[in-house]
């Protein structure tokens, strides 16, 4: 191993796509508008030159494979590499890389990384997968454009290659902020039946942490990260996930495909809290195990069994409800509620509970309140109101001050329906004591949770 050869690895494995040609593949640039030549063209020209002036003269000195390149107006670039594969495809396969396919949808990298004995290694097979999957757009940060990130975009389900990765990265002191896990908690926290959650993980660093201790080769990917450095205010520092404090996550719902095929063994049938939850039940030693506990003791106030909120039309949201026999079998009363008093309730008050602890959260009322007026007002992108709950509301209530909403609440605490014109929600309540019973450890690993399914007995 030298330094030039983890560098090819790592764009290789971040970016490789085989097919059944045994003279060609390709590694796969995912760029998209960022590395269009009609939005930025002085960029794409910068990347074409590392293409041919880098990458090029590696391929051809290590393996003697030729390097071309071709682009899309779209932005994706693909870099072509041909030749006699046969040493780079052995070295690969005893790795354990497969030469199938998409790379990174299923590498690991375990068998690498013994091979990366010092820091240059490490930071060089870091830079081959940050110029293919190594995100510097200027929408990845935290918050604001104060906190600037370098985002690791991997698609699949290998989700030890993930864990290995973040662990690479701890080993040269360059600490990852967050692991967004290719998990349906993750990606569809509030309507447990959407089944568009296999977006990939992201694997996020703040970048003034990267640029201390990572690397890009690309000089187009260098450039971009300075650019956004640009925009802050402050200089921004990772922290060591077993110092990380875990604050209090959003309450996130039981999704449909918890135990998906598509997830690993040790992963399929768990309900995750938070992302360092995941890093927990993979036994990473890093993993801040104390914090991700209190987190376990208190998991009743994190999850609920029903829909946290799902906005749809009148007629999908009936459909939900008639699926459903818990739903389907209660008795709803009909209530005309102005939506000036609604939205003049404190976002942490419940209502319509049975207890203190327990009803309907008010902040996922509003949330539903602007998006069906959004939806009534054609102010929808997708599911998602043009501009803040707060502005959407607001301005419906200047013109509209006696407003209505017809909203159905249970008798019991199952899932009540707002309704507004041709479009619905769906809002679950919060109901820490009755979703206690629901949790259920797992003998195979202490950190690992399942939620059963509710039933009307537990809520009577």
């Amino acid at each position: 191993m030298n330094t030039d050869k983890a560098y090819i690895l790592g764009l290789v494995i971040g970016g490789g796509v085989w097919g059944n040609a045994e003279d060609v593949f390709r590694i796969r640039l995912p760029f998209k508008q960022w590395g269009s030549y009609e939005v930025n063209p002085k960029r794409a020209g910068d990347i074409s030159r590392d293409v041919m002036k880098m990458v090029s003269p590696l391929f051809k000195a290590i393996y003697n494979i030729s390097v071309s390149y071709d682009t899309s107006a779209s932005g994706v670039w693909n870099i072509l590499c041909e030749g006699d594969l046969s040493t780079l495809k052995e070295e690969l396969e005893n790795y354990g890389i497969k030469c199938e396919g998409e790379v990174r949808k299923t590498a690991n990298i375990n068998n690498i990384v013994p091979e990366l004995v010092d820091d240059n290694l490490k930071r060089r097979f870091i830079a081959g997968l940050a110029d293919t999957i190594g995100s510097t757009k200027q929408t990845h940060r935290r918050f604001n454009d104060d906190k600037q990130m370098v985002s690791f975009e991997i698609s699949g389900f290998e989700f030890d290659f993930v864990c290995s990765l973040c662990k690479l990265l701890h080993s040269i002191n360059c600490y990852p902020d967050q692991i967004l896990w290719n998990h349906p908690n993750f990606h569809c926290g509030s309507n447990p039946y959407d089944r568009k959650w296999k977006k990939g993980f992201k694997l996020r660093v703040f970048l003034d942490q990267y640029e201390k201790f990572g690397a890009f080769a690309f000089v187009s990917k260098a450039l971009s990260a300075k650019e956004n450095q640009a925009l802050e205010k402050s200089k921004n520092q990772g922290i060591p996930c077993n110092e990380r404090e875990i604050k209090m996550p959003s309450v996130t719902c039981v999704h449909c495909e918890e135990n998906s095929e598509l997830l690993p063994e040790n992963i399929r049938g768990g309900h995750y809290l938070h992302n360092r939850h995941v890093c927990a039940v993979l036994q990473c030693e890093h993993a801040p195990y104390g914090e991700v506990q209190k987190l376990i003791d208190k998991a009743e106030y994190c999850i609920n069994p029903f829909p946290v909120l799902v906005k749809a039309t009148g007629e999908e949201i009936d459909e939900i409800i008639e699926a459903d026999p818990l739903l389907k079998n209660r008795s709803y009363q009909t209530r005309n509620v102005k939506i000036s008093d609604l939205y003049g309730l404190a976002d942490n008050k419940l209502i319509y509970g049975k207890s203190g602890e327990s009803g309907y959260p008010v902040k996922k009322i509003k949330l539903a309140l602007a998006y069906l007026i959004a939806a009534k007002t054609d102010q929808l992108n997708g599911s998602r109101p043009k501009g803040s709950k707060d502005k959407v509301i607001k301005n419906y209530l200047e013109n509209h001050p006696d407003s209505e909403v017809l909203m159905f609440v249970p008798e019991i605490l199952t899932p009540m329906i707002i309704r507004m014109g041709a479009y619905a929600t769906l809002i679950g309540p919060n109901n820490p004591k009755v979703y206690k019973k629901l949790i259920q450890n797992c003998p195979e690993n202490r950190y690992k949770i399942k939620i059963r399914k509710i039933t009307e007995e537990d809520l009577k």
